[in-house]
């Protein structure tokens, strides 16, 4: 079976959907029926989420803000169970410390560890306040964003249960992890986002961009002092928007639908997100124009990639890396102010492996028994990782080898300098594509050898795991074969010297790290 298995990955998508809606319709039932007292408490409006499940559309529940918005409502009725079981512990040191301990394992990618516990210690103290502010931040947020996935819904259940009106406390402050500016709502599954006017932008600045929309039977509304502002009405079932509505820019239509490119996520000089803003659009130029070689270079790639990425947000960081987020699939940040035009397009496959891997991660569990232990050496990090890292990084930079493999023998066939020169690459990319091709074929190789050593002597993998590492194994003795020709080329040219030090690095690593033995973990 091919690593590039679209059939395959359409089913899981399916699978997907299906799995985020019962998920959606049993945390509705668990609230209802485990933590009513809590979702009072915190005016959790679970009786409209019930509602918008039953009419969101199937296709949406794929889609990252979904998808992102239900695994918010999953931790949020998980940290609802830790808080009532919480009240009645009689040992709370000790639950401390196993909340902690999970915390560390199962939320690697929240801010949730550094809210409960922000000495970095499994701290009793306090620890009840800070669970009852995490579960209030959750439950404001998750409704507010469920009031604009869908804002005729909110009208419509107004309708329904004849509700005069309801409050839903909310935020209008940028947002990092959704790259959402200041003083915007945004709108639905595609990346708009409505505008509020300077002059309440302005009167936001007040309340450090805390307000209150105010949702009936025909509008909703921005609560802001005395006064209330529409931002969207249905008179007569024609819906009205107040504010300037902002569409996400398109950057390609594909068989699977529209690639948007939001705003722009800014880093600070301490590479700490610091703002969001506009993009400019030779940006999204940028990501077409890559989008397109990976289409020509290598379509088997470009189907998978058009499959798994939908929304991409421009990272201007320098020394931060792209990455994505496992809760979110299909959004990818890209740093496009320091990469050049070849790691624009590395970058695009990388995020994208990460969201292949992570569909398939939903349905076959590979790996376990790690315990998050940092033990094997990593080519990339160069420092240890835990056999999650490694399994990831495996398949990821095994894509990356394909690609930079596929970019080498479109370059070299007719008028295939041409063809690089369009899309904005130049004689020394060409270079480094198979520097970075034989690097990679050498580094997938070391962690290949180190998760055959955890299959086989310390049993983490599951037969799942083990086909998976036979086809990375497969794809990368190909690459490694279609590559030979070039190998010393290579070795002659500028790259030359780099290739040969990171050969020695890794034999310096295995002779130092070795297969890690049973008996030292």
């Amino acid at each position: 079976m091919s690593l590039l298995e679209t059939q395959i990955l359409i089913r899981l998508t399916g699978e997907l959907r299906l799995s985020m809606r019962r998920l959606l319709q049993d945390l509705c039932c668990e609230l209802q029926d485990d933590y009513p007292e809590l979702a009072s408490k915190l005016a959790f409006p679970t009786d409209y989420v019930q509602f918008l499940s039953r009419a969101m559309n199937l296709e949406h529940l794929s889609n990252w803000k979904v998808v992102g918005w239900i695994e918010a409502l999953n931790d949020f009725v998980y940290f609802l169970d830790i808080w009532q079981q919480w009240r009645g512990e009689s040992d709370r040191r000790e639950f401390a410390e196993q909340l902690f301990a999970e915390c560390q394992e199962k939320f690697f990618e929240n801010s949730y560890l550094d809210e409960l516990f922000p000495k970095g210690k499994p701290q009793v103290d306090g620890l009840d306040t800070r669970l009852a502010r995490l579960c209030k931040r959750l439950a404001e947020e998750i409704a507010q964003e469920a009031v604009w996935l869908d804002p005729a819904s909110a009208a419509a259940w107004c309708r329904a249960f004849k509700t005069l009106y309801w409050d839903v406390p909310g935020s209008l402050v940028q947002n990092f992890e959704k790259a959402e500016e200041a003083g915007t709502v945004p709108l639905g599954v595609a990346g708009d986002r409505c505008e509020a006017p300077l002059a309440l932008k302005r009167a936001l600045v007040q309340t450090a961009g805390r307000a209150t929309f105010r949702v009936d039977a025909q509008e909703i509304a921005l609560k802001a002092g005395r006064g209330l502002f529409p931002v969207w009405s249905a008179p007569g079932g024609q819906a009205q928007w107040h504010w300037t509505v902002r569409p996400a820019a398109v950057a390609l239509c594909t068989t699977h639908g529209a690639v948007t490119v939001g705003s722009t996520l800014a880093y600070g000089k301490d590479r700490q997100p610091q703002k969001v803003v506009r993009t400019d659009p030779k940006q999204v130029e940028r990501i077409q124009r890559a989008w397109e070689t990976i289409h020509d270079a290598w379509p088997e790639g470009h189907e998978v990639l058009a499959l798994l990425t939908s929304y991409i947000v421009p990272l201007n960081a320098k020394g931060v890396v792209s990455f994505s987020y496992r809760h979110r699939p299909g959004l990818s940040f890209i740093n496009c102010f320091e990469r050049d035009n070849l790691d624009l397009i590395d970058d695009l496959i990388h995020e994208n492996s990460h969201h292949h891997l992570n569909l398939l991660l939903r349905k076959q569990v590979m790996y376990r028994g790690d315990h998050n232990q940092k033990i094997f050496y990593s080519p990339w990090r160069r420092n240890l990782r835990p056999l999650r890292g490694i399994f990831h990084a495996s398949f990821t930079f095994t894509m990356g080898a394909m690609l930079f493999e596929r970019l080498s023998s479109w370059a070299s066939g007719p008028g295939g300098s041409a063809r690089w020169k369009k899309a904005g690459l130049t004689a020394r990319d060409l270079e480094r594509a198979r520097f970075r091709c034989l690097e990679e074929v050498e580094s997938v190789r070391y962690s290949l050898q180190d998760l055959h050593h955890a299959d086989h002597h310390l049993g983490w993998l599951t037969g799942s795991g083990r086909r998976m590492v036979g086809q990375l194994t497969e794809a990368t003795d190909q690459v490694e074969q279609s590559i030979a020709s070039h190998r010393k080329a290579v070795l002659q040219s500028k790259f030359g010297p780099a290739l040969r030090r990171h050969g020695k690095e890794l034999q310096q690593a295995r002779q130092l790290f070795g297969p890690v033995r049973l008996g030292e973990v």
